[in-house]
């Protein structure tokens, strides 16, 4: 059974929501890469609604909602093991980014302004497969800069100690 797994896990991913396992945001953003991609190629724009409702499911309900999460931690960690852990805040303000332009994107093309949906949607895609592929999160990025703009150095939370 894949609840009953063969390493411990320092952070439970359900409940230690301040902690997220690096790669788990890597996972999600592969997944929406993908789909926005292929929702603009395709001209399938409900895909980038779907993609939306998915992220705000996430965002508010928590990670048991988000299927590119629970994928990942129920079928890719336990084979893989618990990466490194990091501060959950700058990913989920990324997801809120992603969320707000997918949101944008949708109604652009509901309203008919294919080309504005269009290139939202190319955006989304763009910066998602980035940081995927790279590592480089423009939404985290943005996430530290607020807080340097305001005066304050961003400090992780505390990450337990490895075992």
């Amino acid at each position: 059974m894949l609840s009953e797994m063969k390493y411990r896990r320092r952070a439970d991913p359900y409940r230690d929501t301040h902690l997220i396992d690096q790669r788990a945001p890597r996972v999600n953003q592969t997944v929406v890469g993908l789909v926005s991609l292929l929702a603009v190629l395709t001209g399938w724009w409900w895909l980038l609604a779907a993609l939306a409702l998915q992220l705000a499911l996430g965002l508010t309900l928590g990670r048991r909602w988000c299927l590119a999460c629970v994928a990942y931690f129920e079928l890719l960690q336990p084979r893989l093991g618990e990466g490194r852990l990091e501060d959950a805040r700058p990913p989920r303000f990324a997801n809120m980014v992603g969320l707000g332009v997918l949101t944008a994107a949708s109604l652009s093309y509901l309203a008919g302004h294919e080309a504005a949906g269009a290139a939202l949607g190319l955006l989304v895609a763009a910066l998602a497969l980035l940081a995927a592929t790279t590592g480089f999160c423009a939404g985290c990025t943005a996430y530290r800069i607020g807080y340097r703009l305001r005066g304050r150095r961003f400090v992780s939370c505390p990450l337990p100690p490895p075992l």
